[in-house]
């Protein structure tokens, strides 16, 4: 299992949001590729960055991407505001080593086939953020009729290499898992899973160890003091 610290960018500052709702920005720090270093720094093998202003339709974020690519040596994932195939290549060509692709994959499946096929399917992850156990996209606004299983069957026989599964429900609450949904997933499918949500204490994380989960991103709890990052590398493969 990999710890991957979130690195969210929100108004050129990496933020954390409180189930990803404009305005309850809880945690506020300048200079986020100086962040995502000191993460690399600490011993982290992967990065998770959001483009937050990408993901809500505000804005970008791709020059303090590339600043990030520039300054860290580890692979970095990256999600928020993918809407094109073509924002996809921009990505991976600056060095992202996997574009995490949310609303474009559900409105469009055939472009995860092509970017797997063009890319690997190991650099194309698709994000399935779940509410109430159903799909949701847009920035979590949008309802779907399918759940997270059913997306994820779907995406792994269209050529995603990984599958991002986030639980809306209890993203930045700082309450801990809902363990049903993480299993059904992690028991019927067969490539790698990156979970995100909820994870606040080293109880959940051996939790997700003995599910043989492949990564766990962490945001709020790092970043508010709840989680020492040093102490989740016990439970790091």
């Amino acid at each position: 299992m990999i710890i991957i610290p979130a690195v969210d960018i929100k108004n050129s500052k990496c933020v954390q949001l409180v189930q990803g709702e404009p305005g309850t920005e809880q945690v506020i720090i300048d200079n986020p590729s100086q962040v995502a270093l000191d993460w690399q720094n600490k011993g982290a093998k992967r990065l998770h960055i959001v483009d937050l202003d990408g993901a809500l339709g505000s804005g970008e974020n791709i020059s303090i991407v590339k600043e990030i690519v520039e300054k860290t040596s580890v692979p970095i994932e990256m999600g928020g505001g993918i809407r094109t195939k073509e924002d996809a290549i921009k990505l991976l060509d600056a060095g992202i080593s996997t574009v995490i692709i949310g609303t474009m994959a559900i409105k469009n499946p055939d472009v995860i086939t092509e970017l797997s096929e063009e890319y690997g399917s190991q650099r194309i992850c698709v994000s399935l953020d779940s509410k109430n156990n159903k799909v949701v996209t847009h920035g979590w606004t949008e309802y779907t009729n399918q759940t997270p299983l059913e997306y994820a069957k779907f995406f792994e026989e269209k050529g995603a290499g990984l599958i991002l599964y986030t639980n809306v429900d209890v993203e930045g609450l700082l309450a801990g898992l809902n363990i049903e949904p993480i299993k059904e997933l992690k028991d019927n499918i067969s490539i790698p899973i990156i979970y995100s949500g909820g994870v606040t204490s080293l109880d959940d994380l051996k939790v997700l160890k003995e599910l043989d989960m492949d990564y766990v991103v962490i945001g709020s709890a790092l970043y508010k003091g709840l989680l020492n990052f040093e102490d989740t590398l016990l439970y790091q493969d």
